[in-house]
Protein backbone atom coordinates (compact mmCIF):
# COMPACT_ATOMS: atom_id res chain seq x y z
CA UNK A 1 0.00 0.00 0.00
CA UNK A 2 0.80 3.59 -0.82
CA UNK A 3 -0.26 6.26 1.95
CA UNK A 4 0.54 9.85 0.18
CA UNK A 5 0.82 12.07 3.09
CA UNK A 6 0.70 15.63 3.97
CA UNK A 7 0.25 17.79 7.23
CA UNK A 8 -0.75 21.36 6.75
CA UNK A 9 -2.91 21.52 9.88
CA UNK A 10 -0.42 23.76 12.30
CA UNK A 11 -1.01 21.18 15.21
CA UNK A 12 0.51 18.42 16.73
CA UNK A 13 -1.38 15.45 17.27
CA UNK A 14 0.19 13.23 20.29
CA UNK A 15 0.64 9.86 18.33
CA UNK A 16 2.18 8.92 15.08
CA UNK A 17 -0.19 10.12 12.47
CA UNK A 18 0.85 8.64 9.56
CA UNK A 19 1.40 5.24 10.99
CA UNK A 20 -2.08 5.04 12.98
CA UNK A 21 -3.75 6.69 8.76
CA UNK A 22 -1.90 3.74 7.65
CA UNK A 23 -2.96 0.97 10.07
CA UNK A 24 -6.38 1.73 9.72
CA UNK A 25 -6.86 2.11 6.01
CA UNK A 26 -5.19 -1.50 5.98
CA UNK A 27 -8.04 -2.75 8.20
CA UNK A 28 -10.33 -1.06 6.02
CA UNK A 29 -9.37 -3.18 3.08
CA UNK A 30 -8.97 -6.08 4.82
CA UNK A 31 -12.48 -5.95 6.19
CA UNK A 32 -13.83 -4.54 2.49
CA UNK A 33 -11.53 -7.99 1.53
CA UNK A 34 -10.19 -5.83 -1.70
CA UNK A 35 -8.15 -7.51 -3.33
CA UNK A 36 -5.64 -5.27 -4.58
CA UNK A 37 -2.79 -3.08 -3.32
CA UNK A 38 -3.80 0.58 -2.61
CA UNK A 39 -2.86 4.08 -2.76
CA UNK A 40 -4.83 6.43 -0.50
CA UNK A 41 -3.71 10.28 -0.50
CA UNK A 42 -4.39 11.86 2.69
CA UNK A 43 -4.04 15.67 3.81
CA UNK A 44 -4.29 16.98 7.45
CA UNK A 45 -5.57 20.29 7.94
CA UNK A 46 -7.61 22.70 9.78
CA UNK A 47 -10.96 24.69 9.77
CA UNK A 48 -10.65 27.11 7.59
CA UNK A 49 -8.78 24.88 4.86
CA UNK A 50 -11.69 22.26 4.79
CA UNK A 51 -14.64 25.26 4.93
CA UNK A 52 -13.16 26.93 1.64
CA UNK A 53 -12.92 22.97 0.24
CA UNK A 54 -16.43 22.22 1.50
CA UNK A 55 -17.83 25.41 0.07
CA UNK A 56 -16.22 24.59 -3.37
CA UNK A 57 -16.75 21.37 -3.64
CA UNK A 58 -20.25 21.15 -2.11
CA UNK A 59 -21.90 24.01 -1.64
CA UNK A 60 -21.60 24.43 2.17
CA UNK A 61 -19.86 26.92 3.20
CA UNK A 62 -18.81 26.06 6.74
CA UNK A 63 -15.87 23.36 8.42
CA UNK A 64 -16.54 19.90 8.40
CA UNK A 65 -14.55 17.19 9.87
CA UNK A 66 -13.37 15.20 6.46
CA UNK A 67 -14.09 15.21 3.41
CA UNK A 68 -13.80 12.20 0.87
CA UNK A 69 -12.81 12.44 -3.18
CA UNK A 70 -13.83 8.61 -4.27
CA UNK A 71 -11.82 7.93 -7.31
CA UNK A 72 -13.69 5.05 -8.43
CA UNK A 73 -17.19 5.20 -9.02
CA UNK A 74 -18.87 1.98 -7.56
CA UNK A 75 -22.24 0.24 -8.66
CA UNK A 76 -22.55 -1.80 -5.55
CA UNK A 77 -20.23 -0.40 -2.60
CA UNK A 78 -17.65 -2.43 -1.25
CA UNK A 79 -17.86 -4.80 -4.98
CA UNK A 80 -14.23 -4.69 -6.19
CA UNK A 81 -14.92 -7.36 -9.26
CA UNK A 82 -15.70 -4.79 -11.90
CA UNK A 83 -12.54 -3.50 -11.88
CA UNK A 84 -10.43 -6.39 -13.14
CA UNK A 85 -11.65 -4.45 -16.32
CA UNK A 86 -10.88 -1.16 -15.18
CA UNK A 87 -7.29 0.03 -15.60
CA UNK A 88 -7.84 3.48 -15.70
CA UNK A 89 -8.32 2.91 -11.92
CA UNK A 90 -4.77 1.75 -11.16
CA UNK A 91 -1.73 3.67 -11.07
CA UNK A 92 0.34 2.88 -14.29
CA UNK A 93 3.89 2.35 -12.70
CA UNK A 94 2.90 0.80 -9.29
CA UNK A 95 -0.20 -0.92 -10.34
CA UNK A 96 -2.04 -0.23 -7.61
CA UNK A 97 -5.66 0.72 -7.45
CA UNK A 98 -6.09 4.04 -6.68
CA UNK A 99 -8.73 4.63 -3.91
CA UNK A 100 -8.76 8.69 -3.79
CA UNK A 101 -8.37 11.72 -1.88
CA UNK A 102 -9.12 12.21 2.14
CA UNK A 103 -9.11 16.15 3.93
CA UNK A 104 -9.22 15.71 7.30
CA UNK A 105 -9.54 18.85 9.67
CA UNK A 106 -7.36 18.36 12.95
CA UNK A 107 -9.35 21.02 14.73
CA UNK A 108 -12.61 18.96 14.24
CA UNK A 109 -10.32 16.00 15.60
CA UNK A 110 -9.87 17.74 18.96
CA UNK A 111 -12.97 19.28 19.29
CA UNK A 112 -15.04 16.01 18.72
CA UNK A 113 -13.04 13.94 20.63
CA UNK A 114 -13.66 16.54 23.58
CA UNK A 115 -17.20 16.72 22.41
CA UNK A 116 -17.73 13.00 21.89
CA UNK A 117 -15.48 11.83 25.24
CA UNK A 118 -13.28 9.60 23.54
CA UNK A 119 -9.41 10.09 23.12
CA UNK A 120 -7.83 12.17 19.98
CA UNK A 121 -6.29 8.96 18.88
CA UNK A 122 -10.14 6.84 18.03
CA UNK A 123 -11.38 10.00 16.63
CA UNK A 124 -8.89 10.34 13.98
CA UNK A 125 -9.16 6.31 13.71
CA UNK A 126 -12.86 6.83 13.37
CA UNK A 127 -12.67 9.31 10.39
CA UNK A 128 -10.39 7.68 8.37
CA UNK A 129 -11.92 4.55 8.79
CA UNK A 130 -15.33 6.79 7.74
CA UNK A 131 -13.63 8.53 5.03
CA UNK A 132 -12.06 5.03 3.59
CA UNK A 133 -15.72 3.56 3.49
CA UNK A 134 -16.64 6.21 1.14
CA UNK A 135 -13.75 5.49 -1.49
CA UNK A 136 -14.93 1.85 -0.87
CA UNK A 137 -18.61 3.61 -2.60
CA UNK A 138 -20.58 3.54 1.06
CA UNK A 139 -22.74 6.31 1.66
CA UNK A 140 -24.79 7.58 4.73
CA UNK A 141 -27.71 9.55 3.17
CA UNK A 142 -30.27 6.76 3.80
CA UNK A 143 -30.92 5.41 7.24
CA UNK A 144 -30.31 1.80 6.16
CA UNK A 145 -26.90 2.73 4.58
CA UNK A 146 -26.01 5.04 7.53
CA UNK A 147 -26.39 2.17 9.31
CA UNK A 148 -24.43 -0.31 7.47
CA UNK A 149 -21.67 2.40 7.99
CA UNK A 150 -22.01 2.54 11.41
CA UNK A 151 -21.35 -1.20 12.13
CA UNK A 152 -18.58 -1.33 9.58
CA UNK A 153 -16.73 1.60 11.25
CA UNK A 154 -17.22 -0.50 14.86
CA UNK A 155 -16.29 -2.93 13.51
CA UNK A 156 -13.09 -2.06 11.93
CA UNK A 157 -11.63 0.41 14.75
CA UNK A 158 -13.07 -3.05 17.09
CA UNK A 159 -10.83 -5.60 15.03
CA UNK A 160 -7.61 -2.89 15.42
CA UNK A 161 -8.44 -2.52 19.45
CA UNK A 162 -9.23 1.68 18.72
CA UNK A 163 -12.25 1.47 21.09
CA UNK A 164 -14.21 4.31 22.72
CA UNK A 165 -13.09 6.21 25.85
Amino acid sequence: MTLLFGDESGKKLPFDAFELAERVIEGVLDYENCPYEAQVNILLSDNETIRQVNKETRGIDRPTDVLSFPAVEYETPGDFRFLEEEILYFHPETGELVFGDILLSVDKVYAQAEEFGHSLMREYAFLIAHSMLHLCGYDHMGKDEALQMEKKQEDILNRLGITRG
